[in-house]
């Protein structure tokens, strides 16, 4: 690829990064339950990502998706529960410590992998774990100089959040030769149709009222931060070296964290920073250390 268009490409990935890392902020703005929120989220970011593959001119490998099919929709059940708990997560807790909970995921993948892959966990991967949970404990308001707004049940939601998280991963490591555009239309549609199950279980003996501005930002939420940004990701996962994609897409929680606390005010002490350093270290390290010991790292 030409150095332009792989700066390009850089740049869009860049954008759909910090897209991912405002969706706390948005949230913050809707008045709507959080339910609601990721139903319109996803539909709507299902209807973009179908309308993007009809105007790119996609090629969908129907055979390889019917064979697929049960991980693909898996999977996409998978995005709703994440989306459901990080959004509850965001309700209860402050942005940073939702979002941090979030990425723990690569350390619980770390920890599950040899019962589900048969993977070893080597002492480099085993030190990142021990890293992550050091931080989590610094963040979660155990100890002195804790923020005192921690919620337990906000970091309950963000670990749910991160256990379906890894529940995506899995399920991808299925279906990995199913391009991802196509990939993406189905997984966001079934997230829909799991959102909108939590919709119905939720709505019972409750109104809400309509508000302009939250379904504005809704529609921004499912058109600009789902279906673009996962055009803009996928791009960059396509074109990107693995070590590039690793590192740039470690920008979201360091974008969360900033948002959380130089826009949303919301207090961070001094061991929750010391937290945040911990975890995004040991999972971007994890990251890196899976790519060098696995062959075709520098692709």
């Amino acid at each position: 690829m030409k150095e332009n268009s792989l700066t390009s490409v850089k740049l869009k990935f860049l954008f759909a990064i910090f897209l991912y890392g405002t969706v706390g902020l948005f949230l913050r703005l809707i008045k709507y339950p959080t339910d609601i929120v990721v139903a319109m989220r996803s539909g709507i970011g299902a209807a973009t990502m179908i309308a993007i593959i009809k105007a790119r001119h996609i090629p969908i490998d129907t055979k390889r998706m019917k064979q697929t099919i049960g991980p693909l929709i898996l999977s996409g059940f998978f995005l709703g529960m994440n989306w459901i708990c990080l959004f509850s997560a965001y309700r209860h807790t402050t942005v940073a410590i939702a979002s941090l909970c979030n990425y723990t995921a690569p350390i619980i993948a770390i920890l599950i992998a040899p019962l589900f892959l048969k993977e070893r966990i080597t002492w480099k991967k085993a030190l990142c774990v021990a890293v992550a949970a050091v931080g989590m404990i610094l963040i979660s308001g155990v100890g002195p100089g804790s923020a005192s707004d921690v919620n337990p049940v906000g970091i309950a939601f963000g670990m749910g959040a991160a256990l379906a998280f890894v529940g995506i991963v899995m399920c991808n490591r299925l279906v990995s030769e199913v391009g991802a555009y196509e990939r993406a239309a189905v997984q966001l549609s079934a997230a829909f149709v799991t959102a909108l199950v939590n919709v119905f279980i939720q709505s019972v003996g409750r109104s809400v009222a309509f508000d302009l501005k939250s379904t504005i930002l809704c529609i921004i939420l499912g058109v600009l931060h789902t279906g673009c940004a996962y055009a803009f990701y996928f791009d960059g996962l396509a074109n990107l070296p693995l070590t590039t994609y690793a590192v740039l897409g470690y920008f979201e929680p360091v974008i969360s964290v900033l948002i959380s606390v130089i826009v949303l005010h919301e207090h961070m002490a001094a061991a929750g920073w010391v937290g945040t350093v911990c975890i995004i270290g040991a999972a971007l390290a994890s990251e890196l250390i899976t790519m060098r010991e696995s062959p075709g790292d520098d692709s």
